[in-house]
Order: structure tokens, then C-alpha cells, then sequence
């Protein structure tokens, strides 16, 4: 933060516990399973918040559109014509091997032929000041009511931060959301499906179907008749649901199509989907493409559908499915970061010099036994932000979550989820890791 901030932030800071407490009475936490057990813990809010130049944030926003809208284009590919994967751009290896590719939506064509209407891409400033793409979420990317509520916090502890600086106001993610839902409604009410309060983001939903004007649902509450998706009234009516914002994983969604022993999903609810009766959000079967493996990739999908230049850099990456990324693999193992393809949240992140020698050569040997499950990329010594710690300003490791809303056009959230680590030597930042969060402030000038 430049001083100037930084001397209009004090109060913000002084007031850092009474906004945290704030959080608490709100209910602003996220659950975890652990062992089978599921534990609620606090999300922790740091004040000073990440800034980002308009010029520099303008940048983001071109590269960030651009990405989304060749994963859109390539979701559509995959479940029809499959172009990318016979112009040999994609090994069929990473698509129809990966955990997130369904059968059961070949030929499915969502309207508008939007897949990914909320994506949430995870990007880090390296110390150079470049941005690089670390993850595309666009299956349920969770995270955008966090920074919403404590924005809505800080105005009332620090008011002049925002009277005094031009910055970007975040309120208009609801609206964002609202027109992005609408646009894929194929007639009827705006839901927002939950599996309930002991889901991890069960916060989020609540707070997020509140302001977009949606009906918070769980699966016990709606049913299909004749390929329609309709909610119970409490009147014992029903009224008819035009696009359901779903918050639960594709595998529970129908258990008549996917995991039959579901009990949160909703019966022939894909038929409705492939009848166009409802829309989805985000479109069943999105997970191919935020496979980790398939992330390699996406630069030459953006040069395939787009014809032009990727704006924003992947990190430097390594696929040990192909022979010459092995090698560099199997000889640079200790200098790289490891990433199990199937895993979410921080699990699965293995650092090679955090390895002892015999870990090494074991993990050598799940790498070559299973090529495909793996990435390996370049550690990037990406920025630490300050944080308020015990009342003390430390630096601590810090990614973006910026959030893009495909619909009429596609457009990108001018604030986002910064998440931080708490731990001094981890790159790690994920909540489920023990990570906090501040707000992202985005200047108009």
C-alpha cells in the first residue's frame, strides 16, 4: 500500500477485531470435513486490503475474458464436435480419462451455449510484477460473498478509505449475478441450490440468493414433472424454477443419471437440463476443464478458438505424460511443485525440496506409474502483502481469486478474494489450509 492509504487505513486497523467479531455474528465461516468429521472454522479477515492500479487491473480483465471465453468454447467443443481433440491440440488421455468429463452430457447444449457462467480463476503477482494463472475453478468456485460482506463492514469502520480514494465499489457483483443467471433462464423463478448449513460455503448461499433476489432451495423442496423443474410453495402450490445456481457437486446432482445413492440431489432433474427447461449454473461436466491437467493446455486453446495471443502466462508447467516433460521432471523433481490433478483446495500440493530423500525417489515412482495424474510446475516466488498479525504488519504469500461472469457478454468482477497465508514459510493460501483473507481494492484511476 502506498502511505497515503496506508494513513487513511488506521482506523480500519484499529477497528481489525471489531470487524472480525462483526464476521462472526454474521456467520462468515467455512466447514471442513476432517476424518469424517465436520468442523466449522472462522474465515480470518485481514484489513489492509490488496490494491491494484486501474492500468494494471485493465490488463487482468482483457487476458481474464479472453481465457474464459476459449474454456467456453472448449467445453462446448468437448461435448460435441471434440475439433481440438482430432486437430491433435488435446490427447483424448486428458479428456476422457479426467474425473470431470461426463458421458451423460455428450450433445447437452446449454443455452446460449454457456458452460462456465461463474468462473473463478486463481492468479498471483510474481515479484516482477507479472501476473500468472494458477488455477481455473469452473465447476462451483466458491469465495465472492467474503470480500462482498467485509467491504460492507469496513465502510462502516473506516468510511473515509472510501471517500477519500478512488476505489472501484464492488457492490455490483449481485447484479453481475443476477444478469448472468438470467440470461441462461429458460422461464420461470431464480434458485440457489444448497446442500445445507453443514456445506462448507453454506455462508455464501444464503447471503448470495438474498441479494440476487433467488429462492435458497435443497433438494427436498423442488421436483420435476414433465421435464419441469418446480419448487413447493409453502401454500403446497409449486412454482416453476427458470435456472438453478447449484451448489452442489455434478456427481450428486440426479442420482437417476449420476451417483444413484445421492441424497441431495434431485431426481430427473438432468432430463428438465436436456429438455431446455432449466438452466444450470454452472453447466454439468464443467470439471474437464478445470482439471489441472487440461490447465496446460489452455493457452493453445486460446490460440485454437481465438486466434490470438494468450494475454496472461500459465505458470511454467510440465506434463509427464509427454516424454520430454518427464525427464525435465525426474531431474528437476526437488526444485518443482508437484499438484495431484484430482485434487482441490490446497490437497494435494507437494513441494519436491520440502521432500526427504527416500520421500523423493517414492514420489519419483508414483509419477512414473501414474503420468497423467500429475503436473509439475516452476515454484514462482510470488508477493507477499502485509497482514496485521498480533497487532504487528508482517509480509505473508497472497493469491487472487478474480471472478468472471459469462453471459450477454463476458465480464470480470472489478474486486475479488485475496487470500493469504498465515504461516510464514507456506505458499499455500487456501482456507481449508488455515489461510485468511482481505478485501481487493480495485482504483478507477
Amino acid at each position: 500500500m502506498t502511505a497515503l492509504h496506508q494513513e487513511q487505513f488506521t482506523k480500519a486497523v484499529g477497528n481489525a477485531g471489531e470487524i472480525n467479531d462483526l464476521l462472526r455474528r454474521y456467520g462468515v465461516k467455512f466447514g471442513i470435513y476432517k476424518n469424517g468429521e465436520f468442523k466449522e472454522q472462522f474465515f480470518p479477515f485481514d484489513p489492509i486490503p490488496r490494491v491494484i492500479p486501474s492500468q494494471d487491473f485493465a490488463q487482468i480483465e482483457k487476458g481474464l475474458i479472453q481465457r474464459v471465453d476459449a474454456l467456453n468454447a472448449f467445453l462446448y467443443d468437448i461435448y460435441h464436435d471434440k475439433k481440438i481433440v482430432r486437430d491433435g491440440i488435446v490427447p483424448e488421455d486428458f479428456i476422457y480419462i479426467s474425473k470431470g468429463y461426463l458421458a451423460q452430457c455428450e450433445g447437452v447444449t446449454p443455452k446460449n451455449k454457456i458452460y462456465s457462467h461463474i468462473s473463478g480463476i486463481d492468479l498471483v503477482q510474481a515479484k516482477d510484477g507479472e501476473w500468472y494463472i494458477l488455477e481455473d475453478n469452473l465447476r462451483i468456485p466458491s469465495g465472492a460473498s467474503y470480500p462482498l460482506i467485509a467491504r460492507e463492514l469496513t465502510r462502516i469502520a473506516a468510511p473515509q478509505a472510501f471517500e477519500e480514494n478512488a476505489v472501484v465499489d464492488n457492490r455490483g457483483y449481485a447484479q453481475l449475478l443476477k444478469e448472468t443467471m438470467e440470461y441462461a433462464n429458460c422461464g420461470g423463478i431464480r434458485a440457489i441450490l444448497t446442500p445445507g448449513r453443514f456445506n462448507a460455503a453454506y455462508f455464501e448461499h444464503s447471503y448470495l440468493a438474498e441479494h440476487t433476489d433467488s429462492v435458497l432451495v435443497q433438494n427436498d423442496e423442488l421436483f420435476v414433472e414433465d421435464n419441469i423443474l418446480y419448487h413447493r410453495t409453502y401454500s403446497g402450490g409449486k412454482t416453476r424454477i427458470g435456472v438453478l445456481y447449484r451448489r452442489i457437486a455434478d456427481e450428486y446432482l440426479d442420482p437417476l443419471t449420476f451417483l444413484p445413492e445421492s441424497l441431495i440431489g434431485i431426481p430427473n432433474l438432468m432430463e428438465a437440463y436436456r429438455s431446455g427447461n432449466v438452466g444450470i449454473i454452472n453447466a454439468p461436466g464443467n470439471g474437464v476443464a478445470d482439471d489441472k491437467g487440461i490447465y496446460y493446455f489452455v493457452p493453445k486453446m486460446i490460440r485454437y478458438y481465438l486466434g490470438e495471443e494468450p494475454i496472461l502466462k500459465n505458470a511454467p508447467t510440465y506434463l509427464p505424460f509427454y516424454e520430454e516433460d518427464m525427464k525435465y521432471v525426474m531431474d528437476k523433481l526437488e526444485q518443482l511443485v508437484i499438484k495431484d490433478v484430482a485434487e482441490a483446495g490446497g490437497y494435494g500440493v507437494v513441494f519436491g525440496s520440502e521432500l526427504s530423500k527416500e520421500r523423493l525417489e517414492e514420489f519419483r515412482a508414483e509419477i512414473i506409474a501414474q503420468p497423467r495424474r500429475f503436473i509439475a510446475q516452476e515454484v514462482i516466488d510470488f508477493l507477499d502483502l502485509p497482514i496485521i498479525d498480533n497487532g504487528v504488519t508482517v509480509m505473508r504469500k497472497a493469491d487472487l481469486r478474480a471472478f468472471v461472469l459469462s453471459g450477454e457478454t463476458t465480464r470480470v468482477w472489478a474486486s475479488g478474494l485475496t487470500r493469504f497465508s498465515r504461516n510464514p514459510d507456506s505458499f499455500v493460501v487456501n482456507s481449508s489450509q488455515g489461510g485468511g483473507f482481505k478485501d481487493t481494492w480495485v482504483l478507477s484511476r
